[in-house]
């Protein structure tokens, strides 16, 4: 059986603190986008065979579909195995969680490939022990995302948001963006103020600690905001995408053949929110 595994931008980021656990307190918006990768999932009297079509993922059981796998069939008892192939569209380091989300859409596929029908609130337990991302792709929902990003609170928007997303050609690792957060400081004329659109405010309080590492990403944003097509542009999640939500009627072609000239190698794709 093939799943689509959608990506998902964070409308608002506020870090709240470092926890005992290593892991920061945060609490965050994020909406699913109209970005799939694919995953195929059958039956296999093997154990685990997974492949994907990116050299650049590892195969192996750190990979985040894989360990979603691992923990499903262990948990179900389930004896036998599956072959996976992943097809990649969401790109890598990008703050757009193409992982977490293969790995929420290995769980429900398995879930319903062998008929154990597990209910969600046990399928994001198994989410949780991946990463913290997965329990939030499994409420296939906007959502407000507490703790660590577990503790999922599905919310609904008024209206999809028209999104152009944009990564240059570098990644950025989420641990190194907390790891900074602490003592990161403004850039001279950069805007971290909280954009409103509809009736949300959008910022990302990862902002200041990723700017100031990668500064091309904080050039980026500033050009988006003066350019006529664009309402309003945040980096998402830890980056390094940044995303822009366009006006109405914007001429998205126009917007990415300037995009283009200042940087050759950004990878572009207009979506919506879902």
């Amino acid at each position: 059986m093939q799943v689509l595994a959608p990506a998902k931008i964070n409308l608002s980021l506020k870090v709240i603190g470092r926890r005992d656990d290593g892991f920061h307190e945060i609490e965050t918006l994020i909406a699913p986008i109209s970005l799939y990768d694919n995953v195929d999932i059958e039956k296999q009297n093997r154990w685990i065979d997974f492949s994907c079509d990116d050299p650049a993922l590892s195969t192996g059981d750190d990979n985040l579909v894989f360990r979603a796998a691992k923990v499903f069939l262990e948990y179900a008892k389930i004896k036998s195995g599956a072959s996976i192939k992943l097809h990649k569209e969401i790109p890598h380091g990008a703050g757009l969680g193409g992982g977490s989300s293969d790995a929420a859409s290995t769980l429900r596929a398995l879930n319903e490939l062998f008929q154990r029908k597990l209910s969600r609130e046990e399928l994001v337990k198994l989410g949780s022990s991946i990463g913290s991302d997965v329990p939030f792709f499994l409420f296939e929902s906007a959502a407000v995302c507490k703790g660590r990003g577990e503790i999922v609170e599905p919310t609904k928007l008024n209206k999809k948001l028209p999104i152009l997303l944009m990564k240059p050609a570098f990644g950025v690792a989420s641990a190194s963006a907390y790891s900074r957060w602490n003592g990161s400081k403004s850039l001279l004329g950069i805007s971290y103020a909280p954009q409103k659109i509809e009736d949300r405010l959008l910022f990302n309080d990862l902002e200041r600690p990723v700017f100031e590492k990668f500064v091309f990403l904080a050039q980026l944003k500033t050009w988006l905001l003066k350019q006529p097509e664009v309402g309003a542009a945040l980096m998402s999640g830890s980056g390094s995408t940044v995303f822009a939500v366009l006006r109405p009627e914007a001429n998205v072609d126009l917007l990415v053949d300037r995009a283009n000239e200042l940087d050759r190698q950004i990878w572009t794709r207009a979506c919506e929110t879902l």
